[in-house]
């Protein structure tokens, strides 16, 4: 395990970042998250530059491709591949999205799970075989979709709470995806947060979308927080307790400097909630 515990407000370790966090990682920046996928065998400068950060600064890895959800073979030699990764830079904690995105080949877009008990067993066998190789609990993300699955015995927030028991794994609860989904599919946002296990929660995800239409969102990464989001972060934090919250921003990836003032907002919300005891604790 690493020495560095991760706690407060993050941002996404992006290539294109590297050269403005050279210069300064700015205050408001406690972790970084990171794809495993992206950096794995990458050795010469830009190996040695993440080294420069993962020895410096608390790290996460968040992984894209292992496809849970998936009829394929879970990729046990990319899982081998990443416990190496997380060894080499001292990572401790994994997440994966509660999806599928292969079938026969990728497919570059997260699919939904049929909400049903024999896929609740089945994926749930999948995250425990992830945990065995990586000796470790792993965390898995609630994940947005756009199309219900064909099947389903059960609600959205039944299948993850199933699945979370039945693994016995950790809960990557990621509060834009409760809100596209939401907007989806004609549920309140409020109810799902607060039906979550909180003391499964490992940390959380905010980002922003694009809204196609006025029932259609697009979980895309690529825009700024909008209000709705914001206050259900707000809300988590009063429901289930402050947990390290990291600004997810996947492509339109704006100068560093832009940033920093939603990954400040998520920290100042942090603050409103963390419980005055807790500032003296040593836990």
């Amino acid at each position: 395990m690493h020495a560095f515990e991760l706690k407060g407000a993050g941002l996404g370790f992006r290539r294109e970042l590297i050269p403005a966090l050279k210069a300064q990682v700015p205050p408001a920046v406690d972790f970084f998250e990171i794809a495993p996928e992206n950096w794995l065998d990458l050795g010469g400068a830009t190996g040695k530059q993440l080294r420069g950060f993962t020895e410096r600064y608390p790290f996460v890895c968040h992984g894209l491709s292992l496809s849970l959800g998936g009829p394929t073979p879970l990729d046990e030699v990319l899982l081998r591949r990443i416990k190496s990764f997380m060894h080499q830079h001292q990572l401790s904690l994994y997440t994966e999205h509660l999806s599928y995105c292969s079938d026969d080949g990728h497919l570059y877009d997260l699919l939904p799970i049929p909400f049903t008990g024999e896929a609740v067993k089945y994926v749930a066998a999948r995250i425990r075989r992830v945990q065995d190789i990586l000796e470790r609990k792993i965390a898995v993300e609630n994940a947005s979709y756009y199309v219900a699955a064909p099947i389903s015995e059960m609600s959205e927030i039944e299948f993850i709470r199933a699945v979370l028991e039945e693994a016995d794994c950790l809960l990557h609860l990621d509060i834009n995806n409760i809100y596209v989904n939401s907007v989806n599919f004609g549920f309140d946002p409020s109810a799902f947060l607060r039906a979550l296990p909180g003391e499964r929660i490992a940390y959380i995800h905010t980002a922003g979308h694009y809204r196609e239409a006025e029932d259609l969102i697009v979980d895309t990464h690529g825009a700024e927080v909008i209000e709705p989001v914001w206050a259900l972060l707000d809300e988590a934090y009063q429901v289930h307790g402050v947990f390290p919250t990291l600004l997810e921003r996947d492509f339109n990836i704006p100068p560093l400097a832009e940033l920093v003032p939603e990954v400040a907002r998520i920290a100042a919300l942090q603050k409103k909630w963390q419980p005055q005891r807790n500032v003296h604790s040593h836990g």
